[in-house]
């Protein structure tokens, strides 16, 4: 059975400013997320991690290859206008966050769609959520914000005004991040520099 919504993420309708974005509350199914949950891979240090370098469970890899499979790449096609036919994904996990985490930032022009899925079960800090910001000057400035609970989706389309950040958060903070990209050469590249990052964070943390 299907871990995800998807009538919910097509009954979601594309917001456009400042950027396209949508936020799915429910991307997950209620029902699906105690396994998912319990399948997550354990990652205690900070950073985002390829998938290669992560150990987790049966429904974790199921879900993510829902995620990445052919009904979900023609529903995001439909969502942005938009052909990402051919174009490679790349997931990577993160586990913790720490303080200097979630600044003001853009993402890089190889990538085409960005899918943050989040799988906190419970969300207590003020810190966080993240903010879909109107511009790059401040984090309170912004359209929306998305609290990072258990099966929630937040998709955006990478353009030169699509800034998000979140104010400070330091504990557990799980997401997934899908990324559609340009070609596989950014799947490599990325893959490297995600394990350089977490490997850097991690020796900092550990100080």
């Amino acid at each position: 059975m299907s871990a995800i919504d998807l009538d919910s993420f097509d009954a979601t309708p594309l917001e456009k400013d400042p950027y396209e974005f949508l936020i799915v509350p429910a991307f997950i199914k209620p029902e699906a997320i105690p396994e998912i949950d319990q399948a997550y891979p354990r990652i205690a240090k900070a950073g985002s991690f390829p998938l290669e370098e992560l150990e987790f469970g049966k429904a974790f890899a199921a879900f993510l290859s829902e995620l990445e499979g052919p009904e979900m790449r023609r529903a995001f096609e439909k969502k942005f206008g938009m052909n990402l036919e051919g174009r490679p994904t790349m997931i990577t996990a993160r586990g913790h966050c720490q303080a200097k985490d979630g600044k003001i930032h853009n993402d890089s022009e190889t990538k085409l769609i960005t899918v943050l899925i989040y799988m906190n079960t419970e969300w207590a800090q003020d810190g966080g959520r993240l903010r879909v910001l109107r511009s790059s000057k401040s984090l309170d400035d912004y359209a929306a914000e998305v609290p990072p609970e258990a099966g929630t989706l937040l998709a955006f389309k990478r353009d030169d005004r699509s800034f998000h950040g979140h104010e400070t958060c330091v504990g557990e903070r799980r997401v997934i991040q899908l990324n559609w990209v340009t070609d596989e050469a950014v799947v490599r590249r990325e893959k490297r520099r995600h394990r350089f990052s977490a490997r850097v964070k991690s020796l900092f943390s550990a100080a």
